[in-house]
């Protein structure tokens, strides 16, 4: 759980920067053989573009890296539970383990996906980390934003 923490307080400094940009501020690191190979934090307005999720920024950049598709031994640690696209593309990476800190009732996985899980089923999950920082940070922007 330790390793779990200090990974997701990488992640959330990512969110801070999306924060920072006006963006929502979620972030996101991925990590293999106990090394950040990819930080990313969302670029929706930035880019102009709904899909630049910092969860596939980051699994953009993680194949980039590599010069590999998969990610099969690497570990996604992202601040709020991913959304249904998101869910989609990290089940196409293969990738090992996604941890993610505050759950997302409205637009997270899990409102879609009752039985059967979106993500690659080798696949583990870990969702809670930090929870509370990650979802008050939330809060604090959309506080700001209406």
């Amino acid at each position: 759980m330790e390793e779990h923490e200090k990974y997701m307080r990488q992640a959330l400094a990512e969110a801070k920067k999306a924060f920072d940009k006006g963006e929502v501020p979620i972030g996101a690191i991925i990590v293999l053989n106990n090394q950040i190979i990819a930080r990313a934090y969302n670029q929706v307005e930035l880019l102009n573009d709904s899909t630049a999720h910092a969860e596939i920024l980051a699994v953009t950049t993680a194949f980039q890296y590599l010069g590999s598709k998969y990610l099969p031994d690497a570990t996604l640690y992202v601040t709020v539970e991913p959304c249904l696209m998101c869910s989609g593309a990290l089940y196409w990476s293969k990738i090992g383990s996604i941890v993610f800190g505050a759950f997302d009732e409205k637009n997270g996985y899990r409102k879609y996906t009752k039985t059967t899980s979106p993500f690659h089923p080798k696949t583990h999950i870990t969702g809670g980390i930090l929870k509370n920082e990650c979802a008050e940070l939330m809060k604090l922007f959309f506080v700001h934003k209406r």
